[in-house]
């Protein structure tokens, strides 16, 4: 029987986007068993998954070396066929050089790429989607070259949100971590009042995202601040059944994506041909039609705008969102 092992300990979005593999992975190997590490705080993503054997966690706040070798040791303990690792940095590349594996792929731009007895190629320049680049890592398997992430919000979690659902509602994931990569507030709300006479407007986000929703809802009956009051499962189930989803370029677009809900996802300072686009059926992205010189301002994004204007934000029109 073989074993495989999956190294995702990016962020939520990365996650998300790891999930086809293991998909594939079962699609291709039914009885193979499929381990999976990911950082403290993205486990829940992983809830009931069906194809995954064991769940591995990785907690810095334990310490980031302590844990991390605590973590080695525990995996250690198996043989794998393989070790995939998506994450490209060196704290991965120190779990694969020390767990148990002839085989151990990565990609061409990791760190320690010494480590790996394959690489495949990574590059934001070439318009592949990530999804696409991850699944490259298991192409040697006879995977598709394209597949829809996944997630798997259980019953009660459905249940959870089951009265707001009772009539037309829309779902706006405003927050990101990157303020060049978040829709400027102002057009949050011009969005809002575009939308309050259409139906109910839920505000989703992570507990520090609170404050933010809630300028943007002020005296607008229509809408209810839900950022922190669900688990990202429970959202995922909330976003499957919107009449819309807005979001930026971060994790609720992905967790969009793996539901294969209604999505506009607004991008600012990056753009959709590094990879991280949406893949829903019904989606679309919303960006500036100006052809500024300075975007993208980097592959990730930043806490101000570097030129100081942030036209890439200011200058999406919200009329073109349908």
């Amino acid at each position: 029987m073989r074993r495989f092992l999956l190294i995702q300990t990016a962020f939520l979005g990365d996650v998300i986007l790891a999930t086809p593999v293991l998909s594939e992975l079962k699609r291709i190997y039914p009885d193979a068993l499929i381990d999976i590490v990911v950082r403290k705080g993205n486990e829940q993503l992983l809830a009931n998954n069906p194809h995954l054997h064991t769940l591995y966690i990785w907690d810095k706040k334990e310490g980031k070396y302590r844990s991390l070798f605590k973590l080695i040791k525990a995996l250690r303990k198996n043989n794998y066929h393989e070790i995939i690792t998506l994450q490209r940095y060196s704290s991965a590349a120190l779990i694969t050089l020390f767990v148990h594996s002839k085989s151990k792929i990565g990609f061409s731009v990791s760190s320690w790429k010494w480590v790996y007895t394959k690489t495949v190629t990574h590059s934001l320049q070439q318009g592949q989607h990530e999804v696409s680049r991850n699944l490259s890592t298991i192409q040697h398997h006879g995977a598709k070259g394209l597949a829809r992430p996944e997630l798997f919000p259980s019953k009660e979690d459905f249940e959870h949100v089951s009265n707001l659902k009772k009539t037309t509602y829309y779902c706006l994931a405003p927050a990101s971590v990157w303020y060049t990569k978040q829709l400027p507030k102002e057009k949050w709300i011009e969005l809002v009042d575009e939308l309050r006479e259409k139906g109910n407007i839920y505000l989703l986000g992570a507990p520090g995202d609170e404050e933010l929703c809630k300028e943007i809802a002020t005296n607008r009956e229509e809408c209810t601040v839900l950022a922190g009051k669900l688990t990202l499962l429970q959202s995922a189930a909330l976003m499957r059944d919107a009449q819309m989803n807005f979001v930026n370029d971060s994790g609720p677009l992905h967790i969009a994506s793996a539901m294969n809900a209604p999505v506009r996802a607004f991008f600012c300072s990056t753009v959709p041909q590094f990879g991280f686009g949406p893949l829903s059926e019904d989606s679309k992205v919303i960006e500036s039609t100006s052809s500024l010189p300075c975007r993208p301002c980097g592959n990730h994004g930043h806490k101000a705008c570097p030129k100081g204007h942030f036209k890439c934000g200011f200058e999406i029109d919200i009329a073109s969102i349908n």
